[in-house]
């Protein structure tokens, strides 16, 4: 758990931006060290590769810990939140972290693929249809314990119920901005000018 919480917590979004010359994103666009605005202030490679880590960092310990514990230990569900808090409250950022939406997504792929699977899709056919990438997260995790259902794994559905609330609350500013119509679109180069600081 210790280290799934480590690893979690490895701000890539921040670390990704600076090595590919985008510098500190915590001072640029939204503020947020997330895909989202490292697309936005690095481009579009730089935002896929820190999309593809924070997805990493919540499959990685998730995949080796079902491989040891298997998909019904309880464990399994303290070591997917452990990832999950570690992107939200990193020790290296001073425990000032992210929505957790691709750490959590990454935790779902590795435990149970087919929900994990859905969520994805359906994170990635909202965004591509309306191209508002915090519709596209909270879509996807709102539907998330209805893709779990056949599964049959109440650890994981479980963990999922802690999950939702928290990645909800965590976008309660773009909440607002979109029942305000004022919430930015995916290629857009400016941040909201209400837009919060949490990372996403």
């Amino acid at each position: 758990m210790l280290a799934a919480y480590l690893l979690g917590a490895v701000p890539f979004g921040l670390l990704v931006a600076k090595g590919m010359g985008g510098g500190d994103i915590r001072r640029q666009g939204s503020g947020n060290i997330g895909a989202t605005n490292v697309l936005r202030t690095t481009g579009k490679v730089a935002g896929a590769l820190a999309l593809l880590l924070d997805i990493g960092k919540g499959f990685l310990p998730v995949l080796l810990a079902r491989q040891w514990l298997g998909p019904h230990d309880p464990l399994l569900g303290g070591i997917a939140l452990a990832a999950f808090f570690g992107h939200l409250f990193p020790i290296y950022l001073r425990f000032k972290g992210g929505k957790g939406v691709a750490t959590a997504l990454g935790i779902f792929l590795a435990w149970t693929p087919t929900a994990g699977l859905f969520a994805l899709l359906t994170w990635l056919l909202t965004a591509l249809i309306f191209r508002i990438s915090s519709l596209a997260a909270l879509l996807a995790f709102l539907l998330l314990p209805l893709f779990l259902f056949s599964q049959d794994s109440r650890v994981a559905m479980a963990v999922a119920l802690s999950i939702v609330p928290i990645i909800i609350w965590r976008h309660r500013s773009n909440i607002q901005r979109l029942a305000l119509g004022e919430e930015p679109r995916i290629g857009s180069h400016k941040a909201s000018p209400n837009e919060d600081q949490t990372r996403p």
